[in-house]
């Protein structure tokens, strides 16, 4: 097994085997004995992403884990072969010159393999976004110096929104701050063609949903940052806090189960589905008409 510079695809691998060590109640100790490893340290930097496994390792993990579906173990292999191959996403690929971070290089591969999205937002979230409306969000951004940059990194946002449509695709559960609804964000015109938006796109897509949290609620349980809780198929959530120029990844236990606790609170506060769209909807027809 040979060293790695944790990124995303490793540390995904190395929750999953946390996880599958922990379904199968043993403790670090435990596992790295039967595992043949050289103590908690060797386990730990797989577990951790630093270190890569080979599929006869893989084999072993399954045996000491019991871990005996088929479509598991397939999942499994499939994320250890991204692990050791840093392999990238096609919007990775195409978009690279309009990537100004390496958190947002990460944040794309884990939304490429969530299954499940949900948080809480101040602004319309990317994939619910116009090109209007995302246009006006990049130019106002000051990271981009050209207008061809600006343009470059719309259609990237636009393109991720794919991930609503595809086979398989991305669930997507979003409370919205009203700020983000009464914030002209590029004009009136432009306000509007974004809630009409968002009206049409949560009810023709079953896998969408939005709530909007009314300023009457006044303080709430994520008044400090936005964030958005990510979910995979195989392997523990992630929650992602994106700032200015980077973005904060949370995946220890006690963590994400805080921001679930938030996201509880959240729904319990917004406004049902419902209500949301009649709220967007008298927001139309009072502010944008």
């Amino acid at each position: 097994m040979a060293e790695a510079r944790p990124n995303v695809h490793r540390r995904r691998f190395g929750s999953v085997v946390r996880s599958l060590r922990r379904s199968a109640g043993l403790s670090m100790e435990d596992a790295a004995d039967r595992l043949g490893l050289s103590g908690k340290p060797a386990l730990s930097k797989i577990e951790n992403g630093k270190q890569r496994v080979s599929n006869l390792g893989l084999t072993a993990f399954f045996s000491v884990y019991g871990v005996d579906s088929e479509e598991t173990r397939t999942k499994v292999r499939a994320m250890a072969a991204l692990a050791a191959s840093g392999k990238r996403t096609n919007l990775l690929d195409e978009y690279q010159e309009a990537i100004q971070t390496d958190g947002f290089e990460d944040f794309l591969h884990l939304e490429g393999m969530a299954i499940r999205a949900e948080g809480f937002l101040q602004v319309v979230p990317g994939l619910l976004q116009t090109e209007a409306y995302a246009t006006s969000i990049v130019e106002r951004s000051q990271v981009w110096s050209s207008q061809r940059e600006v343009s470059r990194f719309v259609e990237l946002r636009l393109a991720r929104q794919a991930a609503l449509e595809r086979e398989h695709p991305l669930g997507l559960n979003c409370i919205l701050d009203e700020a983000a609804l009464r914030r002209v964000v590029g004009g009136p015109a432009v306000m509007r063609q974004q809630l009409e938006h968002l009206l049409t796109v949560t009810k023709d897509r079953g896998n969408v949903s939005l709530q909007v949290l009314p300023f009457e609620v006044g303080a709430h349980a994520a008044i400090d940052a936005p964030f958005q809780l990510l979910e995979f198929e195989v392997g523990s959530p992630i929650v992602v806090v994106e700032t200015k120029t980077t973005s904060a990844y949370f995946e220890e236990d006690e963590d994400v189960d805080r921001y679930k606790s938030a996201l509880e609170s959240l729904r319990t506060q917004a406004l049902d589905v419902q209500g949301s769209r009649r709220h967007i909807q008298e927001l139309i027809k009072d502010c944008y008409t």
